[in-house]
């Protein structure tokens, strides 16, 4: 099929061998007997949407909990189910301690052609803090299986700000991401989540990573990223020309796509919904013929043009700030905040700086205030301000 409107699935995949200290997300450690049957229950999902109109996918995006847990033959079993467009990006989220050269392989040859490690650190005192279970040299030999299975574009996720990491250790981090020789880093700040391991910790009176800290890695982190050829095009996200990940860009810029498994989220015909958090409620939704969506919801206009700008604001095109924050917009332009760029219908676009990157949210809630959206305005890329340098994925 050739390529055409862009449209996603997503898949979740909520297994997981351990639990990191810092993970609040929809995963479960102790379901591995459930794996054959949510399997089967992805798949018939997939099937029943196929036979209902579900269009062709321009981008599939297998995420977690730990993806890389299931059998090579489980999860192309899901993929097979997809109908994708000719050059679909396909990615998966990869643990390094879960994946060999046979099971890389086999993912090569269903048609995935991005895989996304869980780095998190290059530093084991680090990674152990972060309750990860992989160690620096498992993720040389991950990244090396999959040069040698064939695949071009491989990501590497990191942390930042973990109580203990000092400035050194977060530079050899970014050092050793950058050897691996990948195309693609998404860093994101620690955050303390009150119902982890990690926020019992900080509640019993154990550090909380600090926000100056945080700041300062950011920047070291934009520093040398640039310098080594990889461009943010989002707060957190940096890449080479031309391997930004096509999956999340479909989020940030308003667009289509369908959730599948349990927690996963979709947008749809002007609608966002959400399936059953668990995959005991998805199985037996899917298995009695009844619903998994557990939820959704409308944005009305005003909203929608104000979440469109929040996400347009978080990318490196920028948003249109509307002719009634002109005023506010001139101010942050001089405090060295943000660029004006040209001008669009009744407004001008605008860009976050690298210090108005580390204040987003505050100053997205600014121009929000000061009128910057406009119900009439046009959809543009981005992603939710909920915290100014983005939220943790495993």
């Amino acid at each position: 099929m050739p390529f055409g409107v862009p449209f996603g699935v997503y898949v979740h995949i909520p297994f997981c061998a351990s639990r990191c200290d810092y993970c609040d997300f929809a995963t479960w450690t102790d379901r591995d007997h459930l794996i054959d049957d949510y399997v089967s229950a992805c798949v018939t999902d997939l099937a029943r949407r196929r036979a209902s109109g579900l269009p062709i996918a321009t981008s599939v995006f297998f995420g977690g909990g730990t993806p890389s847990l299931l059998a090579a033959e489980q999860l192309t079993r899901i993929l097979d189910a997809i109908e994708r467009a000719d050059g679909a990006e396909v990615t998966v989220e990869c643990n390094p301690d879960s994946v060999d050269a046979a099971k890389l392989g086999a993912y090569r040859r269903a048609g995935v052609d991005r895989l996304s490690f869980g780095v998190q650190s290059m530093v084991p005192h680090v990674l152990a803090s972060l309750g990860r279970t992989h160690d620096p040299a498992n993720v040389r030999r991950a990244v090396d299986l999959a040069r040698d299975a064939g695949f071009a574009r491989v990501s590497v996720d990191l942390i930042y700000g973990t109580p203990g990491e000092s400035p050194d250790d977060w530079q050899r981090s970014l050092d050793g991401a950058l050897a691996l020789g990948v195309d693609h880093v998404s860093a994101y700040a620690l955050t303390v989540e009150p119902a982890t391991a990690l926020g019992r910790q900080v509640a019993a009176g154990a550090p909380a990573p600090d926000d100056d800290l945080q700041a300062d890695a950011y920047l070291r982190a934009d520093t040398v990223f640039a310098a080594a050829g990889l461009d943010w095009y989002e707060i957190s996200n940096w890449a080479r020309p031309g391997e930004a990940c096509r999956h999340n860009e479909l989020y940030w810029t308003g667009g289509q796509y369908v959730g599948i498994g349990c927690a996963a989220h979709g947008h749809t015909g002007g609608r966002r919904w959400w399936n059953v958090r668990t995959p005991e409620r998805y199985i037996a939704a899917i298995s009695g013929d009844t619903p998994a969506v557990a939820g959704s919801e409308v944005l009305d206009p005003e909203m929608r043009a104000e979440e469109n700008f929040s996400l347009a604001l978080r990318m490196r095109t920028g948003a249109v700030a509307g002719a009634r924050s002109a005023a506010v917009v001139s101010e942050l332009a001089e405090q060295g905040l943000l660029e004006r760029g040209r001008l669009e219908g009744d407004g001008e676009r605008i860009v976050l700086t690298r210090r108005g990157r580390l204040l987003a949210s505050d100053l997205t809630a600014r121009l929000l205030l000061a009128g910057a959206a406009s119900p009439d305005s046009a959809p543009a890329p981005g992603h939710p301000p909920s915290l100014a340098l983005g939220t943790i994925e495993c």
